[in-house]
């Protein structure tokens, strides 16, 4: 495995600064942010895509750091109702896929998205309960009609390019927990795969070990961030929550840094989940822990990740031990 960081939380400053900043850290590799609702401060798209010379020196910037560029995310909603929008949002997703197969990354990061209730809907709209009646008509018609045919046919652009897909899980799309993912890789094909989040899943209570083993084979990604419960909110109004996440006083939960939700025990399961699904890749931290500035957050979350990744790719074979005739 590697250490990496995705680049968004130091937005602000230009991408020579940024890996300066990174040196000496141990970091390995990096996730750029290639447009939509991330930004795209440390990737000129057009530029690149535009330039080989500028691609290979963009290439460059990253190798005379030693640091790997392992996956660009463009993370939006590409179901958007809105056709100006969605159109808006696709043509950035395609770009960031082009450009990966021009870089040699294999990766591209972004949401499942979701539709509206209609063709003419101006708004996403998210079915979270069964009932009235009416909310399984309406998931059955954006699953059937929307949400499976956009991405067979997002799954097929990104395999033409040689690029596989990492669906972050996150609500208010339809793809927010692990069985949905299942159910959409298995009509879209094996090209559509995780960009796994723990802190995502934990607040609605879903075991990120657990998680694991349903995804193995199909992770593609994963990002480092822990989340702290708030046990009386919590137990007040429940665990889903519109109010602002810089609202922590107020809030039931909290993106932290890894270390500052839960204790070691539970990232010591999870990257033995990922050991055990043969995930080989990127341990990447990402920094929305509002408590910290993005300098004090990462080194926070380098303090404990440095301890979990695993440097040697083979396992040991001793057992059953070999005996001797």
């Amino acid at each position: 495995m590697k250490l990496g960081v995705y680049t968004n939380l130091y937005a602000d400053l230009s991408l020579e600064d940024c890996l300066n900043r990174l040196d000496g850290k141990g970091i390995e590799a990096v996730e750029i942010a290639s447009g939509n609702l991330n930004g795209s401060s440390h990737c000129p798209v057009d530029d690149l895509l535009a330039s080989d010379a500028t691609c290979r020196q963009y290439k460059q910037t990253f190798e005379s750091h030693g640091i790997e560029l392992c996956a660009l995310s463009c993370h939006s909603n590409v179901l958007h109702p809105d056709p100006e929008k969605q159109k808006r949002y696709l043509d950035i997703q395609h770009k960031s896929i082009r450009l990966a197969q021009k870089l040699g990354v294999a990766t591209v990061n972004t949401f499942s998205g979701c539709p509206g209730d209609s063709d003419s809907g101006k708004y996403a709209n998210w079915v979270a309960s069964p009932w009235p009646d009416e909310n399984q008509q309406l998931l059955n018609w954006q699953w059937q009609e929307k949400v499976i045919p956009f991405w067979q046919k997002e799954a097929q652009f990104a395999q033409e390019h040689g690029v596989r897909i990492g669906l972050e899980m996150f609500t208010g799309f339809v793809v927010y927990k692990p069985e949905l993912l299942v159910k959409l890789r298995s009509a879209a094909g094996s090209n559509i795969g995780a960009d796994l989040d723990p802190s995502h899943l934990i607040w609605q209570g879903i075991d990120p070990a657990l998680a694991v083993e349903q995804l193995a084979g199909a992770i593609y990604h994963i990002h480092m961030k822990d989340v702290q419960i708030n046990p009386l909110n919590k137990a007040r109004n429940g665990v889903i929550d519109a109010k602002p996440f810089g609202d922590e006083i107020n809030r039931p939960w909290t993106f932290r840094s890894v270390g500052y939700g839960h204790e070691v025990g539970l990232w010591k399961n999870f990257v033995s989940a990922l050991r055990r699904a043969e995930y080989d890749g990127v341990l990447c931290i990402e920094q929305e822990d509002s408590l910290f500035s993005a300098a004090e957050g990462l080194d926070r979350s380098l303090e404990l990740v440095r301890q979990l990744v695993v440097r040697d790719p083979q396992r040991l074979q001793w057992w059953p031990p070999t005996q001797s005739v």
